[in-house]
């Protein structure tokens, strides 16, 4: 029989390939518009058999049936629709059409619950029956006749998922299947419903705590998809202060006793069902973690753990050996992934985590998996388990399946115009370049190319944002609503903003994920929350008898400011000076690196979706000789931020002291130390100061410019180095399980690969790389020189790159080594590993960098403040101080 499907979801993919495997034709599937450029299951299933698909994002217009989609379905000629899972309305005269009419799912025992959300009206009531209708689709609303019925016992502990994963799920299916091959038989019976126990629940959100204890749990699992233990009395009791959610807690049919650490000092507390708190702080704990590491849902808490083992099938099993094969690829120190393995236990950290998703993703197409199945399965086989249950379709959020496997499959929305008051638009000289993708040299793109007209037109129209348009007249309470609104449409959009970052600057995938676009997305959330606290002071001045006097200050913002970011974090450098420039009020124009403009571009894009006005960011990408230097001149400019080297720092700080006078803050080079003692922990000493040059391959501002290693561990230090080097896997920064992409651009390439020939030649011994890697685009191997000497080239230029360049120091030279260290012109970061804490806060206290890390590299946070010293540069990104850099201090006396 020739069957059109009309429908969505996980549900409705598993009905059209069962529907296939029968021998039913499939004409054409209906469905819905791909969400963020990524297709429904029941699209990505069809398009690949080659079905016709449609994706109508409606099929009527003011309740009329739009002609050019009815048209559509007809042609496909369709004898039966079947609708498994539709969230569309679909006309009457769609409805009929088809020689045998339609049939749709329902999960609920017709008549009774009616309309949405019936399964969960199944529980709120306590109904001890659940199940699903198979019925003939007519004009009313689910009151077609029936062709088909199952049901099953509701459990006391049933919850919506349980029912959907146990009953409705893999029962419906069949049944689905089933009705079809009675309509094809002619065998399907048509049972008129009756209107006895006809029922319709409008929507509810409010729990009666008056209620027996019996009717709140059902209200409650029937309103969540894992509830837990509840209860309606209130617990009061002195707490103090902390905020570590300790509780003693019976489980049971009557009150819970409940004790919380909240940081208040006493309250009374009413709890609803784990964790879920009614009082001024409005707490919500929805995962528990242990001090192993392992996660479980907060609901969980009072269940014993076990759970019924699924036997695996051979393609199941398949794709588990698969999955050991990766973890056995993030956990090299680990002789061999038992099915006892602990993930965290081994070694593994929260950039590990990333990774394990992204690859296993990537490996198996179609499965739902988030950071947190991680920690809530931290053994090989709790993960195996999972992973079995997500990929037999348990996860019902079947809106976040993305095929990880080709870029291509992707549907990426790249803007390459200049963005100017809000518009895309080519620049007025009409001049393009290429932005190429360092993986294999290709061309990505055409990207406009700005000229100093551009520039102008862009700062005129920050100008009037600010002064004349409502960005400048708005509430700050407001502006941070837009700024969490962006921060919300970038976490939406984050996969495609990876995806561009690692086309575009060669990051590796998983670290754009959680790095370049997580911190990101951290970043203008921080700086949305300062937005309603820029605060002045009241100040007490010496009174001019008989007047009287008050003195206050006024944080005011600058103006229109100018941003010029580098090509290393293109989107994380955005976000850092973009966010607290707008926190603070002001408008801005930004140029981004001319070799990785495309995520500015598309956060450009994500602006005007967040509502964001026109003219309050504007994106250029080109030249810096041209833009950059326009913006630095530029009269109405009042700020101007900048990273990048110390050359160009020192030309903007010129300039903008001459035209001006404008407020500059500078980010610039780097040559920071690393101070490695005896008595570290060498694993972590190893692992951290890999991670010290070889984070983002290289080409990271703060990374260790220069490791000095105390002389008794010198040779020991190296060779593990060396030895882990070896394991890294060098290639496709798309391809999850890839360690170490492609240098940014190939005259950076260039550059780094004679850097290491003045290296050799200076007399450094060159223990491992130096070489560009044997295959396309512009890969250099991770490098290790040792025997570096104080005046050599390498140890007091920045390699930019993934150089480690080691100097050894005497045993217990503690001075000596501090002053090699600080015999530099720069001062961004240093670190320092040593397991004595007196002489790690007086090495601290002596390193002279903005940025001191003590056993522990990279680790920076949107709430502390980052910049450097001396030629590193000055003024602050990130935390209260960034906000100031954006900010102009204004003071009121007045008499009275």
């Amino acid at each position: 029989m020739k069957l059109a499907i009309i429908g969505q979801s996980l549900f409705g993919q598993e009905v059209y390939s069962n529907l296939r495997k029968q021998g039913h034709r499939v004409v054409g599937v209906f469905t819905v518009p791909d969400k963020d450029g990524k297709a429904d299951p029941l699209a990505v299933a069809a398009e690949k058999d080659g079905t016709p698909v449609f994706k109508f994002p409606r099929w009527r217009v003011k309740g009329n049936p739009i002609p050019e989609v009815v048209d559509a379905y007809k042609a496909v000629g369709a004898e039966l629709n079947v609708m498994p899972f539709c969230s569309q309305f679909i006309p009457m005269n769609i409805i009929d059409h088809p020689k045998h009419g339609s049939i749709i799912y329902h999960p609920s025992i017709l008549p009774l619950h009616r309309g949405a959300s019936a399964i969960n009206w199944t529980l709120i009531h306590g109904d001890k029956k659940a199940g699903f209708t198979v019925f003939w689709a007519d004009d009313g609303l689910d009151t077609g006749p029936i062709l088909l019925q199952r049901e099953c016992a509701v459990e006391p502990n049933d919850t919506v998922d349980t029912l959907y994963n146990r009953f409705l799920f893999p029962e419906g299916i069949k049944a689905m299947v089933e009705s079809v091959q009675l309509i094809a038989d002619g065998k399907a019976p048509r049972v008129p419903q009756t209107e006895e126990g006809a029922s319709y629940e409008g929507h509810s959100e409010e729990v009666n705590l008056a209620q027996p204890a019996e009717a709140i749990h059902n209200w409650i699992r029937g309103h969540d998809k894992v509830p837990g233990a509840w209860t309606c009395g209130n617990a009061s009791a002195g707490f103090t202060e902390g905020f570590n959610a300790a509780l003693l807690v019976k489980h049971n049919w009557g009150l819970m006793q409940i004790q919380w650490e909240l940081p208040v000092s006493s309250c009374p507390v009413t709890v609803l069902y784990p964790f879920c708190i009614l009082h001024p702080s409005q707490l919500l704990v929805k995962n528990l973690q242990f001090e192993d590491g392992k996660m479980i849902p907060a609901s969980k808490y009072f269940s014993s753990g076990e759970s019924t083992s699924l036997d695996l099938t051979d393609d199941e099993k398949k794709m588990a050996e698969e999955i050991r094969s990766i973890w056995k690829g993030i956990l090299s120190n680990v002789p061999a992934i038992e099915d006892t393995t602990d993930f965290f236990k081994s070694g593994a950290a929260s950039m590990d985590v990333v990774r394990l998703v992204e690859e296993v993703k990537q490996k198996c197409a179609g499965v739902q998996l988030q950071n947190e199945d991680v920690y809530m399965a931290t053994t090989f086989q709790d993960f195996i388990q999972m992973f079995v249950r997500k990929l037999r379709g348990e996860d019902q959020e079947e809106e976040l399946v993305v095929d990880y496997v080709k870029v291509n499959n992707m549907t990426v929305k790249m803007p390459y115009q200049c963005f100017i008051n809000g518009k895309f638009e080519d620049a007025e000289n009409g001049k393009s370049y290429d932005t190429i993708n360092p993986t294999d040299g290709s061309v990505i793109c055409k990207v406009s190319y700005a000229s100093v007209g551009d520039v102008d037109r862009a700062v005129a129209a920050a100008k009037e944002a600010y002064e004349i348009g409502p960005w400048g007249r708005m509430n700050p309470r407001d502006r941070g609503s837009l700024l969490y609104r962006l921060a919300d449409l970038m976490e939406e959009h984050q996969e495609e903003l990876a995806t561009i970052e690692s086309i575009d600057s060669g990051a590796v995938y998983t670290l754009a994920l959680k790095t370049h676009v997580g911190m990101s997305i951290q970043t203008f959330r921080y700086f949305a929350g300062w937005c309603d606290k820029i605060q002045g002071k009241t100040i007490p001045i010496n009174q001019a008898r008989p007047n009287r006097n008050l003195t206050f200050t006024k944080k005011e913002p600058l103006g229109v400011c100018a941003i010029v970011i580098p090509w290393n974090y293109p989107l994380m450098m955005l976000a850092w000076k973009s966010a607290a420039c707008l926190a603070a009020g002001n408008t801005l124009v930004l140029k981004p690196a001319q070799v990785t403009p495309l995520t500015a571009l598309k956060f450009a894009e994500l602006s005007v979706k967040a509502g964001i006005p026109k003219g309050v960011i504007n994106i250029l990408p080109g030249s810096g000789g041209m833009v950059g230097q326009r913006l630095s001149d530029h009269p109405d400019i009042r700020k101007l931020g900048f990273t990048g080297s110390t050359p160009i720092g020192k030309q903007i700080m010129k300039s903008c002291a001459l035209s001006n006078l404008k407020k500059v803050s500078l980010e610039l080079g780097g040559k920071s130390p690393l101070i490695i003692f005896s008595d570290c922990d060498m694993d972590k000493a190893v692992r951290m100061g890999m991670s010290s040059v070889y984070f983002n391959k290289g080409e990271n501002c703060i990374a260790a410019g220069r490791l000095f290693v105390e002389e008794s561990i010198h040779d020991e230090y190296i060779s593990r180095v060396v030895e882990e080097i070896k394991k890294m896997k060098i290639g496709d920064p798309l391809d999850r399980s890839t360690d170490h992409g492609p240098q940014n651009h190939k005259a950076h390439l260039d550059k780094l690969l004679e850097y290491c020939e003045v290296g050799v030649k200076e007399g450094a011994t060159l223990v491992y790389g130096g070489r560009q890697v044997d295959r396309p685009g512009f890969f250099m191997e991770p490098t290790v020189f040792t025997d570096v000497e104080d005046h050599m080239f390498i140890a007091k230029e920045e390699s930019f790159g993934p150089v480690m360049v080691v100097s050894k120091f005497k045993d217990g030279d503690v001075d000596g080594v501090l002053q090699r260290a600080n015999d530099t012109e720069y001062g961004l970061a240093s670190g320092v590993f040593t397991r004595d804490i007196n002489k790690a806060m007086y090495v601290s206290e002596r390193l002279e960098a903005g940025t001191v890390f003590v056993n522990t590299y990279n680790k920076t946070d949107v709430a502390s403040p980052f910049g450097g010293f001396k030629q590193s540069g000055f003024g602050k990104d990130l935390g209260e101080d960034a906000l100031m850099e954006y900010l102009k201090t204004k003071a009121v006396t007045v008499e009275y």
